[in-house]
Protein backbone atom coordinates (compact mmCIF):
# COMPACT_ATOMS: atom_id res chain seq x y z
CA UNK A 1 0.00 0.00 0.00
CA UNK A 2 2.87 2.42 0.79
CA UNK A 3 4.22 1.93 -2.74
CA UNK A 4 0.96 2.96 -4.35
CA UNK A 5 0.66 5.91 -1.97
CA UNK A 6 4.22 7.04 -2.77
CA UNK A 7 3.56 6.77 -6.50
CA UNK A 8 0.22 8.59 -6.32
CA UNK A 9 1.50 11.36 -4.03
CA UNK A 10 4.46 12.20 -6.23
CA UNK A 11 2.40 11.71 -9.40
CA UNK A 12 0.04 14.47 -8.21
CA UNK A 13 2.97 16.73 -7.39
CA UNK A 14 4.56 16.11 -10.79
CA UNK A 15 1.25 16.62 -12.60
CA UNK A 16 0.13 19.86 -10.97
CA UNK A 17 3.39 21.75 -10.59
CA UNK A 18 4.82 24.00 -13.28
CA UNK A 19 8.23 25.55 -12.98
CA UNK A 20 10.62 22.81 -11.98
CA UNK A 21 11.94 21.43 -8.74
CA UNK A 22 12.13 24.55 -6.63
CA UNK A 23 8.50 25.34 -7.41
CA UNK A 24 7.57 21.80 -6.33
CA UNK A 25 9.12 22.07 -2.88
CA UNK A 26 6.10 23.65 -1.16
CA UNK A 27 3.86 20.84 -2.43
CA UNK A 28 6.43 18.20 -1.51
CA UNK A 29 6.70 19.72 1.96
CA UNK A 30 2.92 19.72 2.43
CA UNK A 31 2.50 16.12 1.27
CA UNK A 32 5.54 14.59 2.98
CA UNK A 33 4.94 16.24 6.35
CA UNK A 34 1.16 15.83 6.02
CA UNK A 35 1.54 12.07 5.48
CA UNK A 36 3.86 11.87 8.49
CA UNK A 37 6.69 10.45 6.41
CA UNK A 38 9.27 12.74 7.99
CA UNK A 39 9.63 15.79 10.17
CA UNK A 40 10.20 19.29 8.86
CA UNK A 41 13.86 19.21 9.95
CA UNK A 42 14.42 15.89 8.19
CA UNK A 43 12.88 17.27 5.01
CA UNK A 44 15.10 20.35 5.14
CA UNK A 45 18.16 18.09 5.41
CA UNK A 46 16.92 15.96 2.51
CA UNK A 47 16.38 19.08 0.39
CA UNK A 48 19.96 20.17 1.18
CA UNK A 49 21.30 16.80 0.11
CA UNK A 50 19.08 16.70 -2.99
CA UNK A 51 20.20 20.20 -3.97
CA UNK A 52 23.87 19.23 -3.86
CA UNK A 53 23.55 15.92 -5.74
CA UNK A 54 23.32 15.68 -9.53
CA UNK A 55 19.89 15.75 -11.09
CA UNK A 56 16.64 17.64 -10.62
CA UNK A 57 15.93 18.48 -7.00
CA UNK A 58 12.31 17.27 -7.03
CA UNK A 59 13.30 13.89 -8.46
CA UNK A 60 16.11 13.57 -5.90
CA UNK A 61 13.79 14.46 -3.01
CA UNK A 62 11.14 12.01 -4.19
CA UNK A 63 13.78 9.29 -4.45
CA UNK A 64 15.06 9.97 -0.92
CA UNK A 65 11.56 10.08 0.56
CA UNK A 66 10.57 6.90 -1.25
CA UNK A 67 13.72 5.17 -0.08
CA UNK A 68 13.11 6.15 3.53
CA UNK A 69 9.50 4.92 3.38
CA UNK A 70 9.76 1.80 1.26
CA UNK A 71 13.37 0.95 0.56
CA UNK A 72 14.57 0.56 -3.01
CA UNK A 73 11.09 -0.27 -4.38
CA UNK A 74 9.68 2.76 -2.57
CA UNK A 75 12.36 4.94 -4.17
CA UNK A 76 11.49 3.57 -7.59
CA UNK A 77 7.73 4.13 -7.06
CA UNK A 78 8.19 7.70 -5.81
CA UNK A 79 10.60 8.57 -8.61
CA UNK A 80 8.34 7.09 -11.27
CA UNK A 81 5.42 8.98 -9.77
CA UNK A 82 7.36 12.24 -10.02
CA UNK A 83 8.56 11.84 -13.63
CA UNK A 84 5.61 10.05 -15.25
CA UNK A 85 3.35 13.13 -15.66
CA UNK A 86 6.09 15.12 -17.41
CA UNK A 87 6.90 12.17 -19.64
CA UNK A 88 3.27 11.71 -20.67
CA UNK A 89 2.71 15.43 -21.25
CA UNK A 90 5.84 15.75 -23.39
CA UNK A 91 4.81 12.69 -25.44
CA UNK A 92 1.36 14.18 -26.04
CA UNK A 93 2.77 17.56 -27.01
CA UNK A 94 5.34 15.99 -29.32
CA UNK A 95 2.75 13.78 -31.01
CA UNK A 96 -0.28 16.01 -31.35
CA UNK A 97 0.57 19.61 -30.65
CA UNK A 98 3.73 20.50 -32.54
CA UNK A 99 2.64 24.12 -32.93
CA UNK A 100 1.02 24.46 -29.50
CA UNK A 101 3.58 26.95 -28.20
CA UNK A 102 2.64 29.38 -30.97
CA UNK A 103 -1.00 29.52 -29.88
CA UNK A 104 -1.81 32.81 -28.18
CA UNK A 105 -3.84 31.23 -25.34
CA UNK A 106 -1.04 28.82 -24.48
CA UNK A 107 1.52 31.61 -24.59
CA UNK A 108 -0.76 33.73 -22.38
CA UNK A 109 -1.25 30.90 -19.89
CA UNK A 110 2.49 30.26 -19.64
CA UNK A 111 3.19 33.95 -19.18
CA UNK A 112 0.45 34.10 -16.55
CA UNK A 113 1.94 31.35 -14.40
CA UNK A 114 5.47 32.82 -14.46
CA UNK A 115 4.87 35.21 -11.53
CA UNK A 116 3.33 32.40 -9.49
CA UNK A 117 6.32 30.14 -10.13
CA UNK A 118 8.67 32.98 -9.25
CA UNK A 119 6.74 33.59 -6.02
CA UNK A 120 6.85 29.90 -5.08
CA UNK A 121 10.60 29.76 -5.63
CA UNK A 122 11.22 32.95 -3.63
CA UNK A 123 8.91 31.81 -0.80
CA UNK A 124 10.69 28.46 -0.64
CA UNK A 125 14.08 30.17 -0.52
CA UNK A 126 12.95 32.52 2.25
CA UNK A 127 11.40 29.66 4.20
CA UNK A 128 14.49 27.46 4.07
CA UNK A 129 16.74 30.42 4.78
CA UNK A 130 14.72 31.34 7.85
CA UNK A 131 14.63 27.71 9.01
CA UNK A 132 18.43 27.61 8.74
CA UNK A 133 18.96 30.59 11.06
CA UNK A 134 15.76 30.25 13.13
CA UNK A 135 15.43 26.45 13.59
CA UNK A 136 12.44 26.55 15.96
CA UNK A 137 10.55 29.21 14.01
CA UNK A 138 7.47 27.06 13.43
CA UNK A 139 7.28 25.99 17.08
CA UNK A 140 7.33 29.40 18.81
CA UNK A 141 7.09 32.19 16.30
CA UNK A 142 7.31 34.90 18.94
CA UNK A 143 10.17 33.27 20.84
CA UNK A 144 12.33 31.83 18.04
CA UNK A 145 15.99 31.46 18.91
CA UNK A 146 18.62 32.37 16.37
CA UNK A 147 21.20 29.80 15.28
CA UNK A 148 24.07 32.27 15.14
CA UNK A 149 26.43 29.71 13.65
CA UNK A 150 24.15 29.20 10.62
CA UNK A 151 23.63 32.94 10.42
CA UNK A 152 27.42 33.46 10.45
CA UNK A 153 28.02 30.86 7.74
CA UNK A 154 25.29 32.34 5.55
CA UNK A 155 26.52 35.91 5.79
CA UNK A 156 30.16 34.85 5.62
CA UNK A 157 29.47 33.17 2.30
CA UNK A 158 27.46 36.17 1.07
CA UNK A 159 30.35 38.44 2.02
CA UNK A 160 32.87 36.20 0.24
CA UNK A 161 30.67 36.13 -2.85
CA UNK A 162 30.39 39.93 -2.86
CA UNK A 163 34.15 40.41 -2.48
CA UNK A 164 34.88 37.82 -5.18
CA UNK A 165 32.41 39.49 -7.54
CA UNK A 166 34.04 42.89 -7.00
CA UNK A 167 37.53 41.46 -7.38
CA UNK A 168 37.13 38.99 -10.26
CA UNK A 169 33.95 40.41 -11.88
CA UNK A 170 32.31 36.96 -11.82
CA UNK A 171 30.57 34.70 -9.33
CA UNK A 172 32.06 31.89 -7.30
CA UNK A 173 31.34 28.50 -8.92
CA UNK A 174 28.35 26.81 -7.22
CA UNK A 175 30.34 23.67 -6.41
CA UNK A 176 32.87 25.80 -4.51
CA UNK A 177 30.02 27.37 -2.50
CA UNK A 178 28.57 23.92 -1.69
CA UNK A 179 31.95 22.50 -0.63
CA UNK A 180 32.79 25.63 1.39
CA UNK A 181 29.40 25.46 3.14
CA UNK A 182 29.91 21.80 4.00
CA UNK A 183 33.41 22.38 5.36
CA UNK A 184 32.33 25.44 7.35
CA UNK A 185 29.35 23.51 8.73
CA UNK A 186 31.59 20.64 9.84
CA UNK A 187 34.07 23.00 11.48
CA UNK A 188 31.56 25.35 13.11
CA UNK A 189 29.15 22.68 14.37
CA UNK A 190 31.88 20.32 15.59
CA UNK A 191 32.91 22.80 18.28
Amino acid sequence: MIYLLLFWTFFKIGLFTIGGGAAMLPLIQQEVIGNGWMTEDMLINIVGIAESTPGPIAVNVSTYVGSMQGGIFGAICATLGMVTPSFIIILIIAKFFTNILNHRYIVGALEGVQPVIFGLIIATGIYFGLKAVLPDLSVNVGQATVDWRAFGILFGLIFCEAVYMLWKKKTIPPIAVIISSAVLGMVVYAF
